[in-house]
This record gives C-alpha cells, structure tokens and sequence, in this order.
C-alpha cells in the first residue's frame, strides 16, 4: 500500500448573490515533498518507467487536449496540482476551481449532463497510467488478462474510504511483461450507487505519443465485454493539440463566469 501526505490550501474571494461568484483570484497548488519512486509497488514502477517515468510526471503543473466530437471540439484544461479543471466546448462551458463546480450553457443550449461524474472524467483517462500514483490508493495483483493469445499481468487498484467521490471504483492496468507499457484499462463504476461493482469495462492502450519525455496516449479505444472480458471493438477516442507543461496555468481560466450555475 502506497500513501502520500498532501497539504492542500485554497483561497477563494467571492461577491455572493444567491449562487452567483464572481470572482476566484488564487488557488494555491498542492504540494509533495521529497517524493521518489521508491515509494511505489515494483510492478506499477514498471509501468511508469515505461511511460517516461512518475518522476518526471509529477513535475507537469498542466495538461491540455482537444476531442474532436459530432457537436464540435471539447477542450480541457486541467491544473494537475490542485485539479482544478475547464472543459469548452460548442454549447456549454464546465469549470471547478478547486471548490466550486459551475456550468455555463452557450447560446440557448441545455446541458444536459451529469457534472459530478464527467469532472475529470476523460482526463483520468488520458493520464493513464500516472494517475494511479496519486495519493490514497491500493496497489494488488490481480489475474492476468488474455485477448487475441496474447496474456497480459494485472495491477489491481483500489480506494483508501473516502477518497474521492466514487471511492469503491477499480481499475486494473494490464501492461506488456516484457516492456512494461500499459496494454489495457478496466475499470468499475460506483459513482451514485452504494458497494463496490464487478461489472468491468475495458479501454485498450495500444496507440501512443511522447510529449516532454512522457508516453501518453494519442487515442484510446472501448471494447464491447461479454462474461467480463473485452471481444471486439466498440469505439475510439483521439486526443489532439495535446499540450503538458511545467508552467501552471492561470487560476483566471477556471473561475465562474456571470450567468453560470453552481453544481450542488
């Protein structure tokens, strides 16, 4: 088991009318002190240093990317410090500046989402598989998987309590034995239900891109699953324009615009 030691602080000034905030002026980054790898499970040290290394992660302060979807790009920046977050896209706009989750429809449009559950949704995606050596998480092996002849280990990640808000989530990373890269992603949802699922869904890692030392992915691809294994191709994601940086975005860019809503 792996468990770090954040300090975490934000500063929010705001005017306040009913669920109207004007203004967030500072977020103070969370920091770590003194971390090395040495602190991770041999296996997922593996998988990192395949990708470029943990190391090397933790000192990008941003991560940028654009989907190209039916209804226009979606773009997301995220703080990879405080994980503050903004998503643009065609008819609406979602923010959280570290406390306040908001949404702002665009030119009439209804959004018609679910804000808690998509809030760094498909960022924990593409960050794979360094999101997995954040703080409060369990590292297990779990029973390899097997596709196309071919068998790949697993490393089965779990949630201290209350970690996060759908802390009975899984995932298990299966990576090449040989290389150490991630290979496949399966994943639970528990976001709104009580207990822990088995029902997995799958995303195979098989398309990558090097951006400042960092092998991330430049698509991803969800696999139909029957009997809890993936058997063929359901559909792709690319990610394009990706940027990551040492520089930290401005705190500006995730506050609430006049006229959003506050997400409860």
């Amino acid at each position: 088991m792996k468990k770090l030691v954040f300090a975490f602080a934000i500063a929010t000034f705001f005017v306040s009318c009913k669920n109207e905030v004007k203004t967030v002026t500072e977020i103070q980054e969370i920091t770590r002190d003194d971390i090395t790898t040495s602190i991770y499970p041999e296996k997922i040290t593996k998988v990192f240093d395949a990708h470029g290394g943990i190391d090397q992660w933790n000192k990008m302060k941003t991560l940028a990317f654009t989907m190209n979807k039916p209804n226009g790009a979606e773009i997301t920046t995220t703080n990879l410090k405080t994980r503050a977050e903004l998503i643009d896209t065609p008819t609406y706009t979602m923010g959280y500046d570290g406390r306040t989750l908001w949404v702002n429809e665009k030119d009439g449009n209804e959004y018609n989402g679910n804000p808690k559950f998509y809030k760094g949704l498909m960022m924990y995606f593409y960050a794979m598989p360094f999101i997995v050596g954040d703080d409060g998480i369990v590292y297990e092996d779990a029973e390899p998987l097997t596709f196309e002849g071919k068998t790949y280990p697993g490393i089965l990640i779990s949630y201290e309590a209350g970690v996060g808000v759908s802390p009975n989530d899984e995932y298990i990373i299966y990576y090449n034995e040989e290389t150490g890269q991630m290979q496949w992603l399966a994943y639970t949802v528990t976001f709104g239900k009580d207990g822990k699922s088995d029902k997995f869904s799958y995303i195979r890692y098989d398309n990558w891109q090097t951006i400042n030392g960092l092998v991330l992915p430049k698509s991803i691809s969800w696999y139909k699953v029957e009997d809890n294994q993936p058997i063929e191709l359901r559909n792709s994601v690319e990610f394009a324009d990706v940027k990551l940086s040492e520089e930290k975005p401005k705190d500006a860019i995730f506050g609430m615009p006049e006229g959003a809503k506050i997400v409860e």
